[in-house]
């Protein structure tokens, strides 16, 4: 066999035998590591990777200060969360009640049903509405310019 050979494929039908829990359960285990992982270690006082663009620029990306926000609300510490990242500190909770609606759905309970969704008739995850990417792009990229206008300065990192 040659070591250029493609890798075998997994059937399809293997792979839907595996519960629908399954992907939102890893996701919340994940997540929950990483926030334990930032809970312990002080991203303030200790080396973090350093994002590029502040790097190079000096200019804080959207997501600059994220580690140490998610620090500070692990510590229940809101109002350093959201001096180090307004934006992800203003989204932590939706992200947190979107996995929650996920996992029950996944779950079987009827959660979309009622929040007034329709059921689907195909598996898997819902996408988006283009609009909604679209809002979501909008606001991450108006956030970006704006912690970096000097009039804004109260919504720089800090870093």
């Amino acid at each position: 066999m040659s070591s250029l050979a493609p890798p075998p494929v997994v059937p399809t039908a293997a792979r839907a035998h595996r519960p629908p829990w399954v992907r939102p359960a890893a996701t919340g285990a994940g997540v929950a590591a990483a926030t334990l992982v930032l809970a312990v270690g002080d991203p303030n006082t200790t080396h973090v990777p350093l994002c590029p663009l502040h790097a190079l620029t000096g200019l804080d990306c959207p997501f600059c200060g994220s580690l140490r926000a998610v620090h500070a609300l692990a510590h229940l510490d809101v109002a350093s969360a959201a001096s180090h990242n307004l934006l992800f500190t203003l989204a932590a909770p939706l992200l947190v009640a979107g996995w929650v609606v996920w996992m029950a759905a996944s779950l079987g309970h009827p959660v979309g049903a009622r929040l007034g969704w329709s059921p689907r008739r195909e598996p898997g995850p819902r996408p988006l509405p283009r609009s909604a990417t679209w809002a979501f792009w909008l606001v991450v990229v108006a956030f970006g310019v704006a912690r970096n206008l000097p009039a804004l300065g109260w919504l720089a990192s800090g870093a």
